[in-house]
């Protein structure tokens, strides 16, 4: 039975980025992925952002472009954040399945650096796929030039996009560009827009190396 579009949103997998007061738009400033990847959403859209966090995509969505949608989100802080922004939210963990839409119920499916956090991650963008008629994924670069630096010296890697440390770290499955795309043909999905950002910027050349996180736009054969 599809979910009416109204005020519950659904938990994540768990914020495996930094809950910030963001947002472009409504008189705020959004992360710079979200920046891009609400550009790339028309207007009215009908949207599911997994993992939502702070609900500040949608927020600027609905505020900028009349877009309809719900977030879903594990964190109660995060959820409360997303109340206090008017944001229709549903508590509850990603993993835990997509059933309560219906098929292609959304023009869009994000989730936005969470994919990494998921221990279905196969799972999860197969969901995505169903219920979307389109798919936006966000995440770190594990491929970047200084992650395998810090390696060679013996440490795992701490940078912006990974804010942790070995013991506390809520990333599962960490990827390269390659990793992901290799992924994305298995499950049958073809991406028609890749985007990259090294601190906040876009990079077009060397992107394997150089990007610290890698922004993603797919849909079903």
């Amino acid at each position: 039975m599809n979910a009416p579009m109204s005020s519950t949103r659904p938990p994540n997998a768990a914020a495996a980025f930094p809950i910030t007061p963001s947002t472009r738009g409504a008189d705020h400033r959004l992360r710079p992925d979200l920046a891009l990847i609400a550009d790339w959403i028309a207007p009215g859209s009908r949207i599911l952002d997994l993992g939502c966090g702070d609900g500040a995509l949608l927020a600027h969505l609905k505020a900028s472009k009349a877009c309809q949608g719900y977030g879903v989100e594990i964190d109660d802080a995060a959820v409360l954040a997303c109340v206090g922004r008017g944001v229709d939210v549903i508590q509850q963990n990603i993993e835990a399945g997509l059933d309560m839409f219906g098929a292609s119920q959304f023009d869009v499916v994000v989730s936005s650096m969470a994919i990494q956090a998921t221990f279905k991650t196969e799972s999860v963008l197969r969901d995505m796929s169903v219920v979307g008629r389109e798919g936006v994924v966000s995440f770190p670069n594990f491929g970047h030039w200084y992650h395998a630096w810090s390696i060679l010296r013996g440490r795992m890697p701490v940078s912006s996009e990974m804010p942790y440390q070995w013991y506390n770290t809520p990333n599962l499955h960490l990827a390269t560009l390659r990793d992901f795309e290799d992924l994305l043909v298995r499950l049958g999905l073809t991406v028609t827009a890749r985007a990259f950002l090294a601190n906040g910027r876009p990079v077009h050349a060397l992107a394997s190396w150089r990007a610290t996180q890698a922004i993603y736009r797919f849909s079903r054969v």
